[in-house]
């Protein structure tokens, strides 16, 4: 009798400990998301639904799913948050690059002293010396921060631990006082970003008007052969990788498309249509994958079909913005001639249709090296085997080798996860920037999934087709984490 009140006067105890996580629980996830998934199929509004109107909720079905797939709206701003997501293979190889330095910390700790003292009497006496020769405040301040990042990496061969403290430090700080400081930053007539790039873009623009013909002809037709080679390599590789029996059909289709990709963007900057472009890079790609996988292999069908598909997505984190630069030089480089003639003036970062995207995802950029993906990959490195370092140097292997052949395949899975986690954060972010920088603008160029729905949901009162909205946000962030618990976990060097 007394075991049976203990146990029980314990089960009360634990229960009431769970308590206030579990009412949590409740009434901040568990009840919204009920709620939000029956708004969904109601014309639920907040300005017509409340307790000073009396109109009765209606049940729509499927209607706010077909409105918001026939809008021509939310395929903007889809296609806003994939472009933003463009810059996550620089972010990974930011971070990676990071990482790699920061495992070289501590080798000379003894120069740290004399180093740091005579940097900081250098930084002092030039940005005093800039300031009396009439350098702008700004100006002298933008000096300050590139000097202070150039010796932080400096720095990184000869420090100890504060450097990793130094570069995780911008993660800590509020998302919100970031995107003020950046606005300030971007900002056209004071902004120190557009004060530094006025003589720089003076001396390019009197360069191209003296030889226009290399830029209108030359720089197009070696970003088209450098795009060429490039691709052809990587054809090439996928034809080795299926022969040797390292990828199966599945990652050749991708890399295949990978590769086709920038092709298909190119055509449609030259004026093709979207279907007609689309059309192509995905023939193509078939094409190519077909002439690959109907080639006997040397040692026989023994992978699967999907073996090397990892692999293939963390290389083209690499390789599809290269392509996309050389596209972009094939068709940018003609009218090069032209623009210098008037002048190349600083761009209004943010209040330029065509440059607000690029703006959000270069300070994104600065956001994501120090984050925790260079966290991951310090964390990934440092699991390497180092017996595999000594059988690379028995073997001669210099130190792009090691880190080809080495390092980064062993950081495969790594990637891998990293990629994954950042699409899923792509597709849930944007909201903040896009409230504290632009307000969406200019004409809707920033507006991302996160920030629609919270316009639909709290702006307009339409809650039923926000709930719409996030739901289908749901089930893309939903078969991601399905890819992620299906590949992440495969070999090092499938």
């Amino acid at each position: 009798m007394r075991s049976g009140r203990s146990q029980t006067r314990r089960l009360l105890t634990g229960l009431g400990f769970l308590l206030p996580n579990i009412l949590g629980f409740l009434a901040f996830t568990l009840i919204p998301l009920a709620l939000s998934f029956a708004m969904a199929f109601t014309d639920m509004d907040f300005f017509r639904h409340n307790p000073f109107r009396d109109e009765p909720i209606r049940f729509v079905g499927f209607e706010n799913f077909a409105w918001l797939f026939g809008h021509p709206e939310f395929w903007h701003y889809l296609r806003n948050t994939f472009f933003l997501m463009l810059g996550l293979p620089f972010a990974i190889a930011g971070s990676l690059g990071a990482a790699l330095l920061l495992t070289r910390v501590g080798r000379r700790p003894g120069l740290i002293p004399g180093a740091l003292a005579l940097a900081t009497l250098v930084l002092t006496g030039s940005l005093l010396a800039l300031r009396a020769g009439g350098m702008s405040e700004a100006g002298v301040w933008f000096v300050f921060g590139l000097t202070a990042v150039t010796a932080l990496v400096a720095g990184v061969f000869t420090g100890g631990t504060i450097y990793r403290t130094l570069f995780y430090l911008p993660h800590f700080t509020s998302g919100v006082a970031t995107f003020v400081l950046w606005k300030k930053l971007y900002n056209p007539q004071t902004g120190p970003i557009n004060h530094a790039l006025d003589p720089v873009l003076d001396g390019v623009t009197n360069v191209i008007r003296a030889a226009p013909g290399w830029f209108g002809v030359g720089l197009p037709l070696l970003a088209g052969v450098a795009g060429t080679l490039l691709a052809g390599w990587q054809l090439r590789r996928l034809r080795q990788h299926w022969d040797d029996a390292t990828a199966g059909q599945v990652a050749v289709g991708f890399g295949a498309a990978m590769v086709m990709l920038p092709a298909g963007f190119l055509l449609f900057w030259l004026g093709l249509s979207t279907g007609l472009a689309a059309g192509f890079a995905l023939g193509a790609a078939a094409i190519l994958t077909i002439l690959i996988v109907r080639r006997p292999r040397r040692w026989g069908p023994v992978c699967p079909v999907d073996t090397g598909l990892s692999a293939e997505i963390a290389l083209a984190l690499g390789l599809v913005p290269l392509l996309l630069l050389g596209a972009a030089g094939v068709t940018l480089g003609p009218a090069l001639p032209a623009v210098a003639v008037t002048g190349i003036e600083p761009p209004n970062w943010l209040g330029d249709y065509s440059w607000a995207k690029p703006a959000i995802m270069l300070m994104a950029l600065w956001a994501a090296i120090g984050s925790n993906n260079m966290i991951l990959y310090l964390a990934g490195l440092s699991s390497i085997p180092p017996e595999l370092y000594e059988a690379a140097d028995m073997d001669g292997a210099s130190p792009t080798q090691r880190f080809w052949h080495v390092t980064w395949p062993q950081l495969a899975p790594v990637t891998f996860f990293i990629f994954v986690m950042g699409i899923i954060h792509g597709l849930q972010g944007g909201f903040e920037m896009a409230r504290v920088m632009t307000l969406g603008g200019p004409a809707g160029s920033t507006t991302t999934l996160s920030y629609f729905i919270y316009i639909e949901g709290f702006e307009t009162g339409r809650l039923g087709y926000a709930s719409a909205a996030a739901w289908v946000l749901f089930a893309l962030v939903f078969v991601l984490s399905l890819l992620n618990f299906r590949f992440g976990n495969r070999g090092t060097n499938d």
